[in-house]
């Protein structure tokens, strides 16, 4: 896999949250979250993607800005919509902020954002980044209604939450998943605006995604952060750079 050929139509941006959580567990210095978003730049990735949460369980505030200082890349602050991480937003001043719900008592986040009745405050949140220099994108369940919703606010990027269909993978309920979202990929199409997909994504499940070409950006961190315990964080990332560049029939 030396010679991977890359999709120029999509791109790889790795969450590095998970390197964060194995630091955690013992609140040390390592593994180190930097040397790891860096190794995956340099395999191909061509974004870093941090999801700091309100109890900080994993990536923490030191992480994002040493990443920022030090990470020559495009970097995707994951956050949701509250004054604290807004504030920490216009500090660091990601390329890109991406909104996202969360709740304290989840493993992980667990569906799109709920936009209807909070179209007032993401809107004022997407002029503040806006006029600091930030683009937004909403992480939106591949729903008709919510993206046309959504669009209304300005915002310049959907990424599309992709762990139903992961979770249905090889199961009954898999193909209207996948349906769900290539639809909501030719609608965010026609509207022009980016377009990314993420959550649940993995070595057996990004081929099929992989072949539409209409998707800007991947975001993968959980798959590729686990298989890095067995290969390396390098040759994970350049693993799944191959299988986005090569979709394998499935």
């Amino acid at each position: 896999m030396s010679n991977i050929q890359i999709n120029k139509t999509h791109h790889l941006n790795v969450n590095i949250d998970h390197f964060a959580t194995l630091r955690e567990a013992r609140k040390g210095s390592e593994p180190d979250v930097l040397q790891g978003a860096l190794s995956a730049i340099r395999a191909g990735a061509k974004g870093i993607v941090c999801h700091l949460r309100e109890d900080r369980r994993h990536i923490q505030d030191r992480d994002i800005f040493i990443i920022k200082e030090n990470v020559n890349a495009k970097f995707d602050l994951e956050m949701a919509n509250t004054k604290e991480m807004i504030n920490i937003a216009l500090k660091l001043k990601p390329d890109l902020v991406t909104i996202v719900p969360e709740k304290r008592e989840e493993l992980t986040t667990e569906g799109g954002l709920n936009i209807f009745g909070n179209k007032q405050s993401l809107t004022e949140l997407t002029k503040i980044m806006h006029d600091n220099g930030i683009e937004v994108s909403f992480f939106l369940e591949p729903n008709i209604d919510h993206i046309n919703y959504a669009v209304e606010i300005g915002i310049d990027m959907v990424e599309l939450h992709t762990g139903n269909y992961a979770n249905l993978f090889g199961l009954l309920g898999e193909v209207d998943e996948f349906n769900k979202i290539n639809q909501s990929i030719d609608l965010l199409k026609s509207l022009k605006l980016q377009i990314a997909v993420g959550h649940g994504l993995n070595y057996q499940n990004i081929s099929k995604l992989a072949k539409n070409q209409n998707i800007d950006e991947f975001s993968i961190g959980h798959s590729i952060v686990s298989k890095s315990l067995f290969v390396g964080i390098a040759q994970a990332t350049k693993e799944m750079l191959y299988l986005i560049a090569n979709p394998v029939n499935k």
